[in-house]
């Protein structure tokens, strides 16, 4: 069962830097042992804010609480689960979008078409001005 994590971390800003980097090297490790298990499926920043979308795939919400309870973070995590279940006009499923495309699959080539010159006189330069306060182009 697939679902859709939103969390924002709330440090405590009196905390040693020490710590945080401790912690924040623990919590890599997890998401990654997360990710090599394939529970964590995906995971997305959200640009300036301690906060993240995640995708978990796992057997049941049981699975999941053990999943996030198992990140170092955890304790300083504000977590909001949305459970998702499969839609009949889900593009991916109908195969539709470039993931309906064969895995080696080029568009076809297709040549430049060629241009020609424009018509008429070519463009004049821009006229330069002469700020008359200094004498010299402005």
């Amino acid at each position: 069962m697939e679902f859709l994590v939103h969390i924002e971390i709330v440090w405590p800003p009196e905390t040693p830097v020490e710590q945080r980097e401790e912690v924040f090297a623990r919590e890599l490790a997890q998401g990654q042992r997360l990710a090599a298990a394939g529970q964590l499926r995906r995971l997305w920043r959200i640009p300036g804010r301690w906060a993240n979308w995640s995708l978990y795939d796992v057997a049941d919400a049981t699975e999941l609480h053990a999943c996030l309870t198992s990140l170092p973070l955890h304790p300083w995590m504000d977590i909001t689960v949305h459970p998702l279940a499969a839609h009949p006009n889900d593009p991916r499923a109908l195969g539709l979008g470039p993931e309906a495309q064969p895995p080696c699959a080029a568009p076809p080539y297709a040549a430049p078409a060629a241009t020609a010159p424009p018509a008429g006189p070519a463009a004049a330069p821009p006229a330069r001005t002469t700020d008359p306060t200094q004498g010299v182009p402005a």
